[in-house]
């Protein structure tokens, strides 16, 4: 996995989470806090996705074989697209289950300082996971809102970690609230409604990571500005006078299929147009590195008979 697949940002928040859920879950086994249960569960399975991230990354590494010629970059998008199934499973039905029962069932919080100690510890970390993933991702960013770099980013793995980071920070503040106020009245139907409002949160987050990890596995094509850099570096003016039509499609974050027909002179010889082609693929690598597989159709352009000519 390369840089832009933020594996400084996944390895930190794996080590972040696998600290925090071991404290949650001491926290809960002392407090018998349901907030504390639903966010060591919530920690543990981040720390599973994180897991999965690093192997779709080194998967995806694989060789091209006979039968997956375009090779295995979309790896990264399957496992992806798994760690929204976990969240939505392991972390977000399991906290609304303990939050019902534990609205159902009330009990007070025993030993208040180990929650509310465990949970200040982890927000410094989930803090300092967060700010890696901002830093990793603000390389890469460029003029986008975070919204739109979420959207349109063609590698999962940094969007992935920011939208836990930032789900696991609101989590900490929604389960710092319930074992608050069931503190301050009493009553721990307060931690109860803490955990399902943690619930609930995960699956929201977990429904974006699925919507944004399926639109790649379907297959996106390459960012408006790489098509405006391929179309420009494709037309020499001399032989390849336009491109009729093109297509392109991400294998993977780091590789780009590019087809197009381009027109070229009727009295053209092959030689021609061979060298013609082969200089224009040189261009487009040249323009945007990631495009690695291309294929360019010669023919003659006529502009009232060609039905196949698109933008």
């Amino acid at each position: 996995m390369s840089a832009s697949g933020g594996t400084r940002a996944i390895v930190a928040a794996l080590a972040a989470n696998l600290a925090i859920a071991v404290a949650k879950f001491v926290a809960f086994i002392f407090s018998g806090s349901s907030s504390m249960l639903a966010e060591s569960v919530h920690s543990l399975a981040d720390s599973g996705n994180q897991g999965l991230l690093l192997l779709g990354g080194k998967k995806a590494q694989r060789e091209a074989t006979p039968q997956h010629p375009f090779g295995y970059g979309r790896e990264r998008y399957i496992y992806a697209f798994l760690v929204s199934i976990v969240l939505f499973t392991v972390g977000g039905m399991f906290a609304i289950y303990e939050g019902i029962e534990k609205i159902k069932e009330p009990h007070p919080i025993e030993a208040w300082y180990w929650p509310v100690g465990v949970l200040v510890f982890a927000i410094v970390a989930e803090g300092f996971s967060f700010r890696t993933a901002i830093k990793e991702s603000n390389e890469i960013r460029g003029g986008l809102s975070w919204g739109q770099f979420i959207k349109r980013a063609k590698a999962p793995e940094l969007p992935v970690v920011l939208l836990e980071d930032f789900g696991a920070l609101v989590g900490l503040v929604l389960a710092l609230g319930g074992v608050g106020l069931a503190l301050a009245t009493g009553d721990g139907v307060w931690d109860g409604i803490g955990t399902l409002c943690i619930g609930v949160l995960l699956i929201v987050i977990a429904i974006v990571l699925a919507a944004e990890t399926k639109s790649l596995l379907l297959g996106e094509a390459a960012g408006t500005e790489d098509v405006e850099k391929i179309k420009t570096a494709l037309v020499d003016g001399d032989v390849v006078t336009r491109v009729i039509h093109m297509r392109t499609l991400h294998l993977g974050p780091e590789e780009l299929l590019v087809a197009a027909k381009i027109a070229v002179q009727h009295d053209d010889t092959a030689t021609e147009v061979a060298d013609a082609i082969n200089a224009a693929e040189a261009r487009i690598r040249a323009a945007v590195p990631i495009a690695r597989v291309i294929y360019l159709e010669p023919d003659i352009y006529h502009a009232e008979t060609d039905t196949t000519a698109r933008p």
